[in-house]
């Protein structure tokens, strides 16, 4: 886990995995997309249609408040924002307005992100799309199911 990038797979090289040409990450003299031989355990299809960018997790709050504010997202929730030329995965901290502050724990850093940028982390396991369920460390620990 860490990054995904959009990609087309070019060619099947049998054992060697596949020739995909990216749509969005550049050759490094920036000439046009890059293409590279992936694993076949590094390609996966695209996950599907995000329904948090058009349906409402929080259902209950029009029973709460006439005028409470549509979230998309809730704090600690797992998502994908995109930067850099793909999608890096991290956990929603905090919201301003149409924006969201993303942790990535693989880098310590703490960004903010305009919701357009953001899509839910989905894992694809065993040929089917799941929502991710990853839990920090520290809180594994704190919780005793892990013992240092």
């Amino acid at each position: 886990m860490g990054s995904y990038f959009e990609a087309t797979v070019v060619a099947d090289l049998a054992k060697d995995g596949y020739m995909v040409h990216y749509r969005t990450l550049l050759k490094e003299d920036l000439s046009g997309p890059l293409r590279e031989v992936a694993s076949a355990a590094e390609v996966r299809p695209r996950p599907p249609q995000d329904l948090a960018a058009w349906a409402d997790p929080h259902p209950l709050l029009m029973y709460i408040s006439a005028s409470a504010p549509s979230e998309r997202y809730r704090m600690n929730d797992v998502v994908d924002g995109f930067d850099k030329e793909g999608w890096w995965w991290g956990r929603i901290t905090g919201r301003r307005g149409d924006s969201y502050s993303v942790f990535f724990e693989t880098t310590g850093d703490e960004i903010f992100y305009h919701k357009n940028l953001l899509r839910t982390h989905q894992e694809w396991t065993n040929g089917r799309w799941s929502l991710a369920m990853l839990i920090p460390i520290g809180l594994l620990i704190n919780l005793g199911f892990i013992l240092l």
